[in-house]
């Protein structure tokens, strides 16, 4: 079931199929990435699903499977300064672009999670709930999580008053409450807080 859309698309003449998805749209603070992964078509990876389903510790151990299952993996990301610029969506995109701009060897068709592509700069197709109905946006899904998390932890120990590793940026209650204890970091997203400010 995993392997439908990328079986389609490949006997369209598609070769080489990678899955982009992303990870912290949704935070109050830090940087968003994207990766993209081209896996070996028909590989059965054990667990692969939505990065959102499985434990912190089952990602880290996909985390490895993928990087060394891969074809071509590439993880990247768009700075709080493009956020603020771009809006939350055109970074995501610049992200998304650039993980697929990194892929060695390349890739002749993304597979994006989610619903919008109009800033995607490749043939693609958006699928929604792609993180659950293909492997590569599974595996993508995934390698972008567990980055972003890695992230957030090294930015705990640089802004510790916000305890970034428990939360990892997230809007929760322990997060608003250092929010209006400290106000906002260089990190925070002045346009996801302007009722702080």
């Amino acid at each position: 079931m995993m392997w439908e859309i990328e079986g389609k698309l490949k006997a369209e003449g598609y070769m080489a199929i990678c899955g982009v998805d992303e990870a912290g749209r949704g935070p109050l603070a830090g940087d968003v990435y994207a990766a993209a992964v081209i896996l070996p078509f028909d590989l059965d990876i054990p667990h692969l699903t939505d990065s959102k389903k499985l434990s912190g510790k089952r990602r880290e151990e996909l985390y490895e499977i993928i990087k060394e299952k891969a074809i071509s993996y590439n993880i990247a990301s768009a700075s709080v300064s493009e956020i603020e610029e771009l809006n939350i969506l055109g970074a995501t995109f610049s992200a998304m672009n650039r993980a697929i701009e990194g892929l060695d060897p390349p890739t002749d068709f993304a597979l994006i999670d989610g619903n919008q592509v109009s800033k995607i700069n490749f043939i693609c197709k958006a699928v929604v709930g792609g993180d659950g109905k293909s492997a590569n946006i599974a595996a993508a899904s995934i390698l972008a999580k567990v980055k972003r998390d890695r992230y957030m932890l090294e930015m705990a120990e640089i802004y510790p008053q916000y305890d970034f590793h428990k939360h990892k940026g997230y809007g929760t209650k322990l997060h608003y409450e250092k929010l209006r204890e400290f106000g906002l970091s260089e990190i925070h997203r002045p346009s996801f807080l302007r009722k702080l400010q």
